[in-house]
């Protein structure tokens, strides 16, 4: 099953030093029975997407409470096995939730399979929307906008062997 793991530029350099993604539980996001209905699609790539894009709004949030995080969403994607991940059975209609899936212990750098992270030019868009969530979140429109603003940015991709240069610029 790929698991897409919601992080910071800190955190992932935090994993790169020790290996491992959180301690566990960890909160990820994968294509579910809830998103597969919510989505409304059979074609298991734009179903990835979806679980990506859940996974790059929870990044925002951890953005959002780590003012000291470099302003960029994070995604580490991942293989695990099925038994691996459950989703939280008290959670499954949860608009907030869908996709979301825990893994019971940390999950292993060596199994990232690859990283998602904002360019640059994200930067701005995504330090407003960090700062407008609680707000969008309350049900404020003009709020929503921002944080959509930051969803208008496409992640980028990387392979794990580019991890290092990611948490160590200019190495």
């Amino acid at each position: 099953m790929r698991v897409y793991v919601p992080v910071t530029l800190s955190g992932l350099a935090e994993a790169h030093r020790t290996g491992e993604l959180g301690t566990g539980p960890l909160v990820a996001y994968a294509v579910t029975p809830a998103l597969r209905e919510w989505y409304l699609s059979d074609d298991i790539e734009e179903l990835e997407y979806a679980a990506l894009n859940r996974a790059a709004l929870a990044s925002l949030r951890l953005l959002a409470a780590d003012a000291g995080a470099p302003r960029r969403r994070v995604v580490v994607a991942a293989d695990v096995s099925d038994g691996a991940a459950s989703a939280a059975p008290d959670r499954g209609a949860d608009p907030a939730a869908l996709g979301e899936v825990r893994l019971a212990g940390p999950l292993r750098l060596a199994k990232a399979a690859s990283v998602h992270v904002d360019s640059a030019d994200a930067e701005a868009d995504v330090t407003a929307a960090a700062e407008a969530l609680a707000a969008a979140d309350g049900g404020d429109d003009d709020a929503r906008f921002v944080v959509d603003g930051a969803e208008d940015h496409e992640l980028l991709w990387y392979a794990t062997q580019e991890i290092p240069n990611l948490v160590e610029p200019g190495q």
